[in-house]
């Protein structure tokens, strides 16, 4: 609307000159202002022919649809190319058949040139002007502008941006308007700015308005959204920055109005996850909680959200003093109210551990200390099997004695028809909780969910040193799937289904559409501002030990049900039988004995649908060819 209200000024402006500056040039033509009136009739004639032709070719020329603020050389050319064309049209028109049929002498020929002339001068003066006025108040202000920006998104989170923008927060940057797809929207005037039209006009309106940035200002929307954008900036050349996404604005980590570069977590995002905020709340209020693997990718953004929910004290528990130093000294600086724990001690540690229940009393517990990397794991499947499983009973069974309500396993994708130690653990880990709820009859339950964008040791900051390093980037197979998440909304998902759980139940996360690693990979290439197979090449190196090409969500024969929240799904049966599990004491043993055959073996007894994998990694034989005949000594002895 105000582009539509500006350019009809300048209609008007243009009206009025096209209609004087035929008299205007026929001054000049004879110097005495007296003499006009001679030439009244032709002269009025001319004008209205003129006015005709150039609003003609001004329209055609699209003058009209031009933002003139933030006109350039372009701009001028076309208003030379306008009037030009006006001229070659209105001045043989005149001469030829306008001027035999009216009376009186005709205008000179030099009026039409010098009318061309005037016209250039006079348009241009009439657009530029304000520019040029506010060029000036800037120099005075000392501000420079650097970047003209649209901003995509007309809602809360872009009229905010727009707000802090105008105000002179960023000196250097200057909105223009707004892009929004909402067609309602659209001509409509927002704090002084314009809706400009769809993200289809993006190309357009930047070039037409001197643009060289774009603001994504859509913290709710889901990443093939922010793809989709990204993707015409690209095109259309536009540097882009963002606003954070809606669970790292509600987490209190960030403010909106913080901009940064789009990242792959914007692109892979989906839509905001809503919580039952007040039934977690009521769950945590006024307790104390206990945070296994504090110091982790998922422990400490557990203890991220869990501070914020009015607990009475935290617990954060870890084997690696240092994660736990820095997460108590974050969650120190953000909460200086909160009763903050650091205690460092190793799940395996059944005489630790239950000291620290019994000195603390936790009642809730968030076990998310685990060993997560399946080819290591192929590699120590004696680690695998003390830390995910001998940890969860130890941890387990601390939590059984001293009161604990409620137990949250943090489990994973992979324990889904595992074809690995690491699912196969921890599949076992979901069979103790389950057997710990129905003995206690409490809110003992498991979480799975698929790999988490950016955790430490994951897939994400792999790729991205590679890129650092010139490449190439590796990808073990071309049709390789995962299931990804943002850690914040994982962890929203975890504590919205503790809030859910009763009875030794297993929840399995909405995980959206499985990604590609391989489109992962060109996405984190083209985000670092390169080409891929230009300037970071692709390699393919083949599936590593016990990894799977597709991952899954449910298990053979478990019962799957939808829950109150529209994103957790709750999973019963499908967990190895009685005569099964107590064989579990004897895997025990036998990892603790360090005897990677026999686990193995008993693994494949224990756990529905396991299959043995390579014993050792393939790069790892090649280098030594002695290892296999070292392992098998190993084993016998």
């Amino acid at each position: 609307m105000q582009v539509v209200i500006r350019n009809r000024i300048l209609l008007v402006a243009d009206i009025a000159g096209a209609l004087a500056l035929p008299a205007v040039a026929l001054w000049f033509r004879l110097g005495d202002y007296h003499l006009i009136g001679t030439y009244g009739a032709q002269l009025a004639a001319y004008a209205w022919l003129a006015l005709m032709v150039k609003f003609t070719a001004f329209w055609l020329a699209g003058i009209y649809r031009r933002y003139w603020r933030y006109a350039s050389i372009d701009e001028l050319l076309m208003i030379h190319g306008a009037a030009f064309s006006a001229a070659i049209v209105a001045t043989p028109a005149y001469y030829i058949a306008v001027a035999p049929l009216i009376g009186g002498p005709r205008l000179p020929f030099s009026v039409p040139l010098l009318d061309l002339l005037l016209t250039i001068g006079y348009t241009g003066l009439v657009r530029f002007s304000p520019r040029l006025v506010e060029h000036v108040a800037q120099k005075l202000r000392g501000r420079t502008v650097r970047d003209r920006v649209l901003i995509v998104g007309a809602g809360d989170a872009g009229t905010m941006i727009a707000r802090e923008l105008r105000a002179n927060r960023f000196a250097d940057i200057e909105p223009v308007g707004f892009i929004d797809d909402n067609r309602a929207k659209h001509e409509n005037v927002i704090h002084g700015l314009p809706v400009l039209g769809g993200r289809e006009s993006i190309p357009e309106v930047a070039r037409d308005y001197g643009v060289n940035k774009v603001i994504i200002a859509m913290p709710r929307v889901a990443g093939h959204e922010i793809r989709a954008i990204r993707d015409i900036c690209d095109r259309a050349r536009l540097a882009t920055k963002i606003v954070p996404n809606f669970a790292d604005i509600i987490s209190g980590r960030v403010s909106i109005s913080q901009l940064r570069d789009v990242d792959i977590e914007d692109l892979l995002r989906r839509k905001p996850v809503e919580t039952d905020q007040k039934a977690v709340g009521d769950l945590l209020s006024g307790v104390t909680v206990l945070v296994t693997g504090a110091g982790g990718s998922i422990g400490g953004e557990l203890c991220r959200q869990i501070a914020g929910l009015g607990i009475r004290e935290l617990v954060l528990l870890g084997h690696g003093e240092n994660s736990i130093f820095d997460i108590h000294q974050e969650l120190k600086t953000k909460h200086p109210g909160l009763r903050l724990v650091p205690a460092i001690a190793n799940v395996r540690d059944p005489a630790r551990i239950r000291r620290v229940f019994e000195t603390f009393r936790p009642v809730a517990v968030f076990h998310a200390a685990a060993h997560k990397h399946v080819p290591l794991m192929e590699w120590n499947p004696d680690e695998a099997v003390t830390n995910n499983l001998l940890g969860t009973r130890n941890v387990l069974e601390a939590a059984e004695a001293t009161g604990t309500k409620h137990f949250v396993l943090i489990s994973t994708d992979k324990a889904v028809n595992p074809a690995n130690v690491m699912g196969a653990t921890k599949l076992l880990a979901e069979t103790l909780v389950h057997e710990a709820a129905v003995r206690s009859s409490r809110a003992y339950v498991s979480v799975r969910f698929g790999n988490v964008l950016a955790s430490r040791g994951s897939v994400v900051p792999a790729f991205r040193k590679q890129i650092a390093a010139g490449g190439p980037v590796t990808v073990t197979h071309p049709d390789i799937t995962r299931y990804f998440m943002t850690i914040p909304e994982a962890v929203q998902l975890v504590l919205q289904a503790a809030a859910l759980g009763s009875s030794g139940e297993t929840y399995v996360l909405d995980m959206g559409e499985p990604v590609k690693i391989s489109d992962l990979a060109k996405d984190l290439i083209r985000l670092s501002g390169l080409e891929v197979d230009k300037d970071i090449s692709i390699v393919y190196s083949g599936l590593r030990p016990g990894e799977k090409l597709y991952e899954e969500l449910f298990n053979e024969g478990e019962e799957v049900s939808r829950t109150a929240h529209d994103k957790i799904f709750m999973v019963r049966n499908g967990r190895p039988s009685v005569a099964q599990r107590q064989r579990i004491p004897e895997l025990l043993q036998a990892a603790q004995a360090g005897d990677a055959i026999r686990i193995r073996h008993l693994l494949q007894e224990i756990v529905p649908g396991y299959k043995e994998a390579s014993m050792s990694p393939p790069d790892a034989r090649a280098s030594d060819p002695g290892l296999a005949a070292r392992q098998e000594r190993v084993a016998r002895s």
